[in-house]
């Protein structure tokens, strides 16, 4: 499994921080092997066509946010389905990601990954507004309350500094939504509006 998640960061030609502290350490294995697996290191990479292009930009921040294909498809087309303008896309794709109830424990500390935020959220741990919520996917909204389980025995973060759409009380153990993401916020190595274009064709 575990050189399967590594794989999707070389073959995305950057880290997308998927095994937590091990990318941070030297032993990365982008560090390690800045090419794609399967590729020799001296052997010249083909250029990708356009969809080409698009297609990786797709995986990269499908991947990031630990998504299935049919999860992040529906993201899409949601906000395609609505109309909105092209250049507001991808922020409302960005609001829905972030505001996930998985990458909110994330953010705020209580997890180093997004797989094992989903996990921890999956097995009952964290409360939203003081109600115990599981699912990964729930959407949180401005003003809501993320908050450990009082039986929880997940570490609360010592330190840890929180986008500014979240404001993390680490003496009450819990975050809350202050305002809503932006893409400045997140600053994805991801073209976000070629993630459009591959799925409007």
């Amino acid at each position: 499994m575990a050189k399967s998640t590594c794989a999707n960061c070389r073959r995305a030609g950057i880290k997308l921080f998927l095994k937590g502290e091990k990318c941070m350490s030297p032993k990365c294995p982008v560090v390690l092997k800045p090419y794609p697996p399967g590729q020799k290191s001296k052997r010249r990479i083909a250029p990708l066509s356009e969809y080409g292009k698009e297609l990786k930009e797709k995986q990269k921040i499908k991947k990031w946010y630990n998504l299935g294909e049919q999860q992040f498809r529906n993201y899409v087309k949601d906000i395609l389905k609505k109309g909105a303008k092209v250049q507001d896309a991808p922020a409302l794709l960005i609001q829905k990601l972030e505001t996930r109830l998985d990458n909110a424990v994330l953010r705020l500390g209580f997890a180093t990954s997004h797989v094992q935020a989903r996990q921890l959220v999956t097995h009952g741990h964290f409360l939203v507004n003081k109600k115990m919520v599981n699912i990964p996917s729930y959407q949180l909204k401005k003003g809501d309350v993320v908050g450990l389980h009082p039986s929880s025995s997940v570490n609360t973060p010592k330190e840890h500094q929180a986008p500014s759409w979240l404001k993390l009380h680490i003496d009450r153990k819990e975050g809350e939504v202050v305002s809503l993401p932006t893409v400045q916020d997140v600053s994805l190595p991801v073209e976000i509006s070629s993630v459009f274009e591959f799925y409007s064709r």
